[in-house]
């Protein structure tokens, strides 16, 4: 294996030189950096990850805690574009990222702090997990640096979707189309759930919208077949809404399949609205009318805020980023 002696032998410089040119310090000229950057490549040389990390205090590691009680894991639309604009910015940060083992029914399994502290993570990002899990909660209080997604600790760094300002848009759009009996089916419990319900009332109520108890339903993220048996009980009331809002695009396909199965026109008939804009939303016809949320900049700030803990605890305040989204207008929303 290549050695930093080896380099500097053939470089004509010292040890200490080359350590420096390999890590980028500017105390050495451009061109002898370049020049002993390209002969250590050319000699296959690897740095020692295990004596940077000892030397360091870190292995440029991040544990990355999913868990999508949908079971739909890496191809939930969503937080896999979260993740995946996460991941490039860790990486172009020279950090790598590594799963945490959230098998709960596996023998001798590790707690999620445990699994944590054996790996060295330098740091944590949690995502799309029960917070409320004590496992969870002991690690979000432990002194490893955390980011949690959608969900806010006190004291700790969180990167949140708009959603209170997403859904006040959503229903303020839909308004302005015309509509007054607007129906919402919402997510299953949880703090994404409760702002965007919250909003939801708030804004109805701005507006001098009267929402009828059977107009507001609840079905998981994700689950078409249940906006599917939910759609048709809107469409069976005497006095059906002319506007459904879903709680996702995905679960909206189950809805969309209701409503054509019973010969209905969309947007003509009735018209329907969801939240995220996934890629295949933009496929449907019509285009569903739905909440873009930035994928892209909700994961690079958690990255961004998380390697800020890492590498400055002292000066780095933890506090929540909000994102902001935007009504995406498409077709499936008729003006009345």
């Amino acid at each position: 294996m290549t050695s930093l002696k080896d380099i500097s032998k053939v470089c004509g410089v010292s040890v200490a030189t080359v350590s420096k040119a390999l890590n980028n310090h500017t105390d050495i000229g451009k061109d002898t950096r370049e020049h002993i950057k390209k002969v250590a490549k050319e000699m296959g040389y690897l740095p020692n990850f295990s004596a940077r990390a000892l030397k360091t205090n870190r292995t440029y590691d991040i544990g990355v805690l999913f868990v999508d009680e949908a079971m739909s894991g890496l191809t939930h639309d969503y937080f896999s574009s979260v993740l995946d604009s996460f991941k490039r910015t860790a990486e172009k940060q020279g950090y790598d990222i590594t799963f945490i083992n959230s098998c709960k029914d596996r023998e001798g399994r590790m707690s999620y702090l445990e699994h944590s502290r054996y790996r060295g993570f330098d740091g944590v990002v949690l995502a799309c997990i029960d917070f409320n899990d004590p496992e969870v909660v002991e690690l979000v209080q432990s002194d490893i640096p955390v980011v949690t997604i959608d969900y806010l600790f006190n004291n700790r760094t969180a990167v949140l979707s708009d959603n209170v300002s997403g859904m006040r848009e959503l229903l303020e759009y839909i308004y302005r189309q015309g509509h007054r009996k607007i129906a919402y089916i919402h997510g299953a419990d949880s703090a994404v759930t409760q702002k965007r319900l919250s909003s939801f009332y708030r804004t109805a109520e701005m507006l001098g919208l009267k929402i009828p108890e059977e107009y507001i339903n609840e079905a998981a993220y994700r689950d078409a077949a249940m906006t599917y048996l939910l759609t048709n009980q809107l469409l069976d009331l005497p006095e059906p809404p002319t506007c459904i809002i879903y709680p996702d695009d995905f679960s909206a396909f189950g809805g969309i399949r209701a409503i054509r199965e019973r010969g209905l026109r969309i947007p003509e008939d009735i018209s329907v609205a969801g939240y995220d804009d996934i890629p295949a939303a933009g496929n449907l016809d019509p285009r569903l009318t739905t909440v873009r949320q930035d994928t892209e900049q909700i994961g690079h700030v958690a990255a961004t805020q998380l390697i800020e803990l890492i590498e400055k605890p002292k000066i780095t305040l933890c506090e929540p980023v909000l994102i902001s989204g935007e009504v995406v207008e498409g077709r499936s929303v008729a003006a009345i």
